[in-house]
């Protein structure tokens, strides 16, 4: 772009309103820029600081060198005005909506009162762009790229009305690396074509430029007429007015995420595909677990982890059009992939993502590759909550109720042995990403995950077990369901303690310490507290409870990672000592 629209214009640069001095700049080549395609907006229309801006970008021939001309669309903000009267038969037949015959980005339509707006057919169908809506009275368009994935390509508002003012500002958006390659695939270059119009200050400079008039039209005195620039006084100031058009964005594509450049553990050379395909023995590499996190954060994405043969892999993939493979999950917060693996079929921007995250292997050799990780955590709860669903419905069938172990906790040891997680988004969630540096927020979150996956067993279930024990119907009726699996334990390690068999635990007699606090089960109630622990007195309570337990309170300090390994273990093993008293009074027919 060899012309300069900013130094050109008639005005200097330092007093032009920064709206207007953007609005003569060309865009960069960065991927990260969002470029405005269509604008109809309107500030203070009937006071001092009034600005307004039409706004369309036009789709030129590269080979139309230069600026273009003033379009008569710059006024309006629309492609297409207005509706044809309809008298006549085949009226519309020719009818072809453009910007002065050129194609558009956004395709406005208006009458004065109703805009409507949508991304040209063009440009989605070019891209491959798939268009959702949002909001209710004020709903927007956005469209995504599904098939890398690739989010809010473009975006704005869908209409807008004007009945003495603009009832709705509707500001038009797209990605700078998919606006360039449309173009690009086009050959052509997007020209704003703007109708712009702001209140200035009465300066010696805006003056000079009316020669002393008190309105002036200036236009190029050579070449093509690509601004009109209209100047009048006006309530104090001075009025500027500008139907203009500017070359904004050229054919030419921004620099692209390219894994053919990515350095590797040691390597001294690139790793490109083909010499990533062509490794033979194991080169592996290591990544922080943290890379997992924009997967699991997003619907879009599978990422449920995978035991396989004691191996736990972690494989985000995307709607079968690309997988991560052989990802292992090493040490506390490890993943190892083969880098044949890394570089099979997916985008080079998710090569390039998970290389964000590699980890060095000096630091991978001071770490414990053995430590368990979230994964193994779960899963033990996960068989710690199996075995109690297996065990109390062994107990709710002695006492006359008929439950699957799948009723009372949610989980069914079939499903999980033939699908694993896949069915269980609820550890999916608990098993996400938690790093050393967990912030206090994210932890009292994931205690709160923990502890809607403990609260599925059913209080009415849990009371009638209590009931048939021999405990008072009374005393039982308004205990939570802690208490009631307090209690149940209570009963359970009594008769154990007294190798009664399973027949004993139907009793008409209370129970005796039925009722006592059972340290056992202390940290489910600790859980319990963290979940609803939003004030800090109440964090500082919970703390010291961590404390009472046996955490080292000081590794706080680096985050809350530890603390949550803490809680899930202590939490788990709770249930695992539930489990273990139900079995072996089961064991005693």
């Amino acid at each position: 772009m060899n012309f300069n629209y900013l130094e050109s214009f008639p005005l200097s640069e330092s007093i032009l309103p920064h709206r207007l001095k953007e609005l003569l700049k060309p865009i960069g080549l960065s991927p990260d820029l969002r470029v405005e395609v269509a604008c109809m907006q309107e500030t203070d229309l009937y006071r001092e600081n009034v600005e307004r801006l039409h706004l369309q970008m036009a789709v030129v021939p590269e080979d139309d060198d230069g600026p273009i001309e003033v379009l008569r669309e710059a006024g309006e903000g629309v492609v297409a005005f207005s509706v044809p009267v309809g008298e006549e038969k085949a009226e519309s037949g020719q009818f072809s909506p453009s910007i002065s015959g050129y194609d558009y980005i956004v395709a406005a339509w208006g009458d004065s009162s109703f805009y409507t707006f949508s991304l040209a057919e063009k440009v989605w169908m070019t891209l491959g762009l798939t268009p959702r809506c949002i909001g209710n009275e004020g709903q927007r368009l956005i469209y995504d790229a599904l098939k890398l994935p690739e989010f809010d390509v473009a975006e704005g508002e869908v209409s807008s009305e004007y009945q003495g003012y603009l009832k709705r500002d509707v500001c038009w958006k797209m990605s700078n690396e998919y606006l360039r390659r449309y173009l690009w695939l086009r050959g052509a270059k997007g020209v704003r074509v703007f109708f712009y119009e702001a209140q200035l200050e009465d300066t010696p400079e805006l003056r000079e430029s009316l020669n002393g008039k008190s309105h002036i039209l200036l236009k190029p005195t050579d070449g093509p007429q690509w601004y009109e620039l209209d100047l009048q006084e006006h309530r104090g100031g001075i009025l500027l007015q500008l139907w203009c058009s500017v070359e904004a964005v050229l054919p030419e594509l921004c620099l692209e995420q390219d894994a053919e450049t990515l350095l590797w553990a040691d390597d001294k050379e690139p790793m490109t595909h083909v010499r990533a395909n062509a490794l033979i023995a194991n080169y592996n590499v290591y990544l922080d677990d943290r890379f997992l996190e924009k997967y699991e954060q997003s619907n879009f994405y599978d990422t449920t982890p995978i035991n396989f043969y004691g191996q736990w892999l972690c494989a985000p993939s995307y709607k079968g059009q690309w997988s991560f493979t052989e990802c292992q999950r090493v040490g506390r917060n490890l993943i190892r992939v083969p880098v044949r693996e890394l570089y099979k079929a997916k985008p080079d921007r998710e090569i390039v993502h998970a290389n964000n995250y590699e980890v060095k292997p000096e630091v991978v050799e001071q770490l414990d590759l053995n430590e368990e990780h979230i994964a193994i955590k779960v899963q033990r709860l996960l068989e710690g909550l199996l075995r109690l669903g297996e065990g109390l419905s062994a107990l709710g069938e002695i006492t006359g109720q008929l439950y699957s172990p799948e009723e009372l906790t949610g989980f069914s040891r079939e499903e999980v042995n033939a699908n694993g997680w896949l069915h269980y988004p609820s550890l999916e969630r608990l098993a996400q990403v938690t790093p050393l540096e967990m912030t206090q927020q994210a932890f009292l979150a994931r205690c709160k995950s923990l502890h809607e996956i403990l609260q599925k067993i059913p209080n009415g279930f849990l009371k009638s077990l209590l009931r048939n024990a021999g405990c008072p119907s009374a005393d039982v009726k308004n205990l939570g369901s802690l208490k009631l699996m307090q209690s149940l334990l209570n009963v359970l390690e009594s008769l154990n303690e007294q190798h009664e068999t399973i027949d004993c635990f139907t009793s008409e007699n209370e129970p005796e310490g039925w009722k006592k606090r059972n340290a056992k089960l202390a940290p489910l109630f600790l859980n319990n507290d963290l979940r609803i622990a939003d004030a800090h007195d109440a964090v500082k309570k919970c703390i010291d409870t961590l404390q009472d337990l046996g955490f080292d309170t000081a590794s706080l300090s680096v985050g809350y990672g530890r603390a949550f390994d803490f809680v899930i273990d202590a939490v788990s093993e709770s249930i695992s000592c539930i489990d273990t008293h139900i079995e072996q009074l089961l064991e005693r027919h």
